[in-house]
C-alpha cells in the first residue's frame, strides 16, 4: 500500500459522517452534522468545562534510537455556512436572505459545506526533540463571497453566500525517552481560535472548529510500534501512552511500520478501503451493497435535492447511478480474513 494509499483511507475518515443516507439535508440525521473529531475553540471549551474537547493528542512509540526522523501532517475540514440571498426589490436595502430559493428547475438552499485543510511539518529529528516542545502556528482567514444565481431571462435572482469564520490552531510536538532505543512520541493539535461561540446555535460553533481532524506520521530511519499489540517488552511502555480524542494505528502495508494515522474512528492496525467499492458514502460502518441499492430506490423529487445540495452527494449519486450489473454484484458476498477492510 502506498502513501496515496493511506491517504484514501484518512481522507474517508475525514468524510466520515459529512452527509448520510439518504443525503438529504431535510433528513432529520443530516441536519446536526460533524459529530467526529471535533477540536472546540480553547476559550470555548473552557467555558464548557472542557466537555467540548479543545484539544487532541496523539501519543506513539518509536524505535530507532537517535536515528529516526518523522514527518507529521494534520488534516481536518473548516466548515463554510452557505446561505442563499434573494435579489432585493425595488426600495429595499439590500438582499434578503432566504433558506430556499427556486428558479427555474433549480432549487438553491441554506447548506454546510466544507473545506479540506492539511498541515505539514516535515523532517524531525527526534534527537533533537527530546526535553522540549516544538510548536507550530496555523491560521485560515475569514472569507465572504457571494455568487450570482441566474435567472433563464438572464438577470440575477439571488446570490449564494459562502462565509468562513478565521480559525487558527497550534501543533506541538514533543518527545521523550522510553525503553531501550525506543522514544514516545507525542502530537498535540489545539485550536487556538479566539471565540466564544453561543452553544445553542450549533452551526455557530462548528464554523469555529476543527472538524474530523486527524494526525498522519510517518518515519525514517526507524519504526512504530502498535499499540494494539505491542511486543511483551514494550507492553508497559505502549499502555502508557495517553491518546486524547484519538486513536492510533498502524497504517500502509503489513508489516511495514514505517506510517501512523491516528484518528478519532476506532480502527484495527492497517486499515484500508475494499477494492469492490466505487467511491466514499460517507459512512465507512456500512455496507456499499446496502447503500447503493438504497440510493436506487430514491424517488426522483429526492434525487434532485440530493444533486442541487452538495457537489460530493451530487457525484455520489451519479457514480450510483452508472454502477454496471457486474459491480453491484462484486459488492455481494466478498468474505475477508482479518477483519481489517473498511467495507465488505
Amino acid at each position: 500500500m502506498s502513501r496515496d494509499d493511506v491517504a484514501a483511507v484518512a481522507r474517508t475518515l475525514l468524510y466520515e459522517g459529512y452527509l448520510l443516507y439518504p443525503y438529504r439535508p431535510s433528513s432529520v440525521k443530516n441536519r446536526q452534522r460533524f459529530n467526529f473529531g471535533v477540536i472546540y475553540p480553547e476559550r470555548y471549551g473552557r467555558g464548557q468545562d472542557d466537555v467540548d474537547p479543545w484539544l487532541m493528542q496523539t501519543e506513539c512509540l518509536v524505535l530507532g534510537g537517535a536515528g529516526p526522523v518523522v514527518d507529521v501532517e494534520v488534516g481536518f475540514l473548516q466548515l463554510v455556512t452557505r446561505t442563499i440571498l434573494l435579489a432585493p426589490e425595488a426600495g429595499a436595502t439590500g438582499p434578503v436572505e432566504v433558506d430556499r430559493l427556486v428558479v427555474g428547475d433549480r432549487v438553491y438552499q441554506t447548506w454546510q459545506e466544507a473545506v479540506e485543510r492539511r498541515v505539514r511539518i516535515e523532517r524531525l529529528e527526534l534527537a533533537e526533540l527530546e526535553g522540549r516542545v516544538t510548536a507550530r502556528l496555523f491560521a485560515f482567514p475569514a472569507t465572504d463571497e457571494r455568487e450570482p444565481i441566474p435567472t433563464p431571462g438572464g438577470g440575477t435572482a439571488g446570490f449564494i453566500r459562502r462565509r468562513q469564520a478565521a480559525i487558527a490552531g497550534e501543533i506541538q510536538v514533543e518527545v521523550r525517552a522510553a525503553a531501550a532505543n525506543g522514544a514516545v512520541l507525542a502530537v498535540r493539535i489545539m485550536n487556538r481560535t479566539d471565540a466564544r461561540p453561543d452553544p445553542a446555535r450549533r452551526e455557530d460553533v462548528l464554523a469555529h472548529c476543527l472538524v474530523s481532524a486527524h494526525t498522519i506520521l510517518t518515519v525514517e530511519q526507524g519504526e512504530f510500534v502498535s499499540l494494539l499489540d505491542p511486543p511483551d517488552e514494550l507492553r508497559q511502555v505502549a499502555a502508557e501512552c495517553r491518546n486524547l480524542n484519538t486513536w492510533p494505528v498502524l497504517a500502509g502495508t503489513a508489516p511495514a511500520r514505517d506510517t501512523m494515522l491516528s484518528s478519532p474512528i476506532i480502527l484495527y492496525d492497517y486499515p484500508e478501503i475494499a477494492p469492490e467499492s466505487a467511491g466514499d458514502l460517507f459512512d465507512g460502518t456500512e455496507i456499499d451493497e446496502i447503500l447503493s441499492l438504497r440510493i436506487m430506490t430514491l424517488s426522483d423529487a429526492e434525487r434532485r435535492e440530493i444533486a442541487q445540495t452538495d457537489e460530493r452527494a451530487r457525484l455520489l449519486l451519479e457514480r450510483t447511478e452508472s454502477l454496471a450489473a457486474e459491480q453491484l454484484m462484486s459488492l455481494h458476498g466478498v468474505m475477508r480474513l482479518g477483519g481489517r477492510g473498511r467495507r465488505g
